[in-house]
Formats: structure tokens, C-alpha cells, sequence
């Protein structure tokens, strides 16, 4: 039996608003994922920490405050600073098309934007890591 992949899903930042991440969570843990969605107002650092502590294979952020600039690039450089630079990531919400090419300079998979289909998400991960 293979291992299942193991998400973490947050929400960095003072952003209240969990609809989506709650969505794509679901959508995850329906296509066999192992989710742990960690709620809201997340420092970078407890993502981090909440992502080694878990042995995830997986970090998905969710931003819809306008704070993903600042707040992305953070958990970004703590997983590389925590040697964890081969977790995949990806985040969503509400971004600027022109903010995207430095989210994934910073280590940003894949940036998903409002009305994304669920299932591209899964399919993302799942080509990614063989799932």
C-alpha cells in the first residue's frame, strides 16, 4: 500500500475569511490526501513548524487579505531555512496575475486563483508527487 500524501492547509495572516481553504481541504481529503488545515490567522512560523511537526508532503496557503507578498515568501524561506526546500508548495486566493512570478521565484509551485476547479488542485498535487 502506497503512502498517502500528507497536506497542510493554512491560512497566514489576520484573514478571517476560510471558505476556500475549507473547499480545497475537502477536495483533498476526498481524493485520499491525508489534510490537516491548521485555521486561521497563522503565523509563517507556526506554518512552518505545524508543516515539519506533521512530516507533510504538501503546503497549501490561502490569502485573500492582500498580505501574500510578505506573508508567502516567509514560509517559503523558513522551509528552505528548516532544510524542507522538497515540500511542495502552492497557494491561492485573491493574487494579482502580476504577483505570481515572484511567488514562484520565492518556491511557489503553482498559485491557484479564484474559480479554480477543486480537481485541477488534486490533479496539481497528485502529478507532482506520483499520487
Amino acid at each position: 500500500m502506497s503512502k498517502k500524501i500528507r497536506v497542510i492547509i493554512a491560512k497566514p495572516g489576520l484573514d478571517g475569511h476560510d471558505r476556500g481553504a475549507k473547499v480545497v481541504a475537502r477536495a483533498l481529503r476526498d481524493a485520499g490526501m491525508e489534510v490537516i488545515y491548521t485555521g486561521i490567522r497563522q503565523t509563517p512560523e507556526n506554518i512552518v513548524t505545524a508543516a515539519i511537526q506533521e512530516d507533510v508532503d504538501v503546503v497549501g496557503l490561502s490569502c485573500l487579505s492582500g498580505a501574500h507578498m510578505v506573508l508567502f515568501p516567509k514560509v517559503a524561506k523558513g522551509m528552505q531555512e528548516k532544510g524542507k526546500e522538497g515540500v511542495l508548495l502552492f497557494g491561492g486566493g485573491i493574487i494579482p496575475l502580476e504577483d505570481i512570478p515572484a511567488l514562484k521565484a520565492a518556491g511557489f509551485a503553482e498559485i491557484f486563483l479564484p474559480g479554480t476547479n477543486t480537481t485541477d488542485v488534486v490533479n496539481f498535487i497528485n502529478e507532482r508527487l506520483g499520487g
